[in-house]
């Protein structure tokens, strides 16, 4: 079952690199896909996973368009600054 969330906070490949570590370490995805262009993460699972990605999204600070508001915004776009390093310094080979 695919499943699709349009995203905020996504910049660059190292938010990429970081959602998509995140995702995999869940046994029951199988696949993930971020496209940046159009800030959206697509997974391919077995089940439907539309609440616990959601909730991984807005932890790593990339939550679900429309979805935070005022502070909690904010602190999801200060999240995800944090995530973006993490990404790109587990890149670098």
């Amino acid at each position: 079952m695919e499943q699709s969330f349009e995203v905020e906070n996504l910049k660059c490949g190292g938010c990429a690199r970081t959602i998509e570590n995140a995702l995999r370490a869940d046994q029951r995805v199988t696949q993930v896909t971020v496209d940046l262009s159009c800030s959206v993460v697509a997974i391919e699972a077995a089940a439907d996973l539309r609440q616990e990605v959601a909730a991984t999204l807005t932890r790593l600070g990339y939550p679900v368009k429309g979805s935070v508001e005022g502070l909690r915004s904010a602190a999801a776009v200060a999240k995800s600054f944090v995530s973006c390093a993490v990404g790109r310094l587990s890149g670098r080979d």
